[in-house]
């Protein structure tokens, strides 16, 4: 029987080997690495790798503050009390010094007060009084015009009625302005602005004690 020669088999080239051993290699290692078996980035830090990857874009608009609105209270206006000397009760006073009305209620408190023009002459002496007469229209002396809310409460030296009521209209026109008010203007009575008059005549009913001040 023949022998026959055995034949050594293929030999790998030292090149090939090489190459195939770190191709199993980096194989291995990204394997184990994917499944998280090799020590790498620190995967529970999720909110660093967030903003790592996902930073704010540049020149982006941040909202502006919005302003701060804080409520102010007013406190309401109270009328000055009426002067000391000048009677107890619901009454009218008027102050000649001051050219000035307060309407004070029962309980002492002054529900209202504006200036006014009183006499330019010296024909109401100060005292208590009393409202004995009202007009809603009338007609000066001499032709000195129309008024209304004319409430009476005493007599000059002549006779005539003394009382407060609105501006007087003569000839169309009234025979001062308003912004005069707070100095002698009148002939014996006491002007007001027409909205002060019209508060006083729903004020003081006949009877009505009025107060005058020097």
């Amino acid at each position: 029987m023949a022998r026959h020669r055995l034949e050594p088999g293929p030999r790998l080239r030292r090149g090939r080997a090489a190459s195939l051993g770190a191709a199993l290699v980096v194989t291995g290692v990204a394997v184990l690495g994917g499944v998280g078996l090799l020590p790498g980035e620190d995967v529970g830090d999720a909110s660093a790798v967030e903003v790592a990857r996902d930073p704010a874009p540049r020149g982006a608009l941040v909202p502006a503050p919005q302003p701060v609105v804080r409520a102010v209270s007013v406190e309401p206006t109270v009328p000055a009390p009426a002067p000391a000397g000048s009677g107890e009760g619901r009454r009218i006073v008027f102050a000649q010094a001051d050219q000035r009305v307060w309407l004070v209620d029962a309980d002492e408190a002054a529900v209202a007060t504006y200036l006014v023009s009183g006499s330019l002459g010296d024909n109401l002496q100060p005292g208590s009084y009393e409202v004995f007469s009202r007009s809603e229209d009338a007609w000066g002396i001499d032709d000195s015009g129309t008024m209304k809310w004319f409430v009476r409460f005493t007599r000059g030296p002549s006779g005539a009625a003394i009382g407060f009521h609105d501006i007087p209209i003569d000839d169309g026109a009234p025979v001062q302005r308003v912004a005069d008010l707070g100095t002698p203007q009148s002939h014996g009575c006491i002007r007001q602005k027409r909205s002060d008059a019209k508060a006083l005549w729903a004020f003081a009913p006949l009877g009505t004690t009025v107060v005058v001040v020097p």
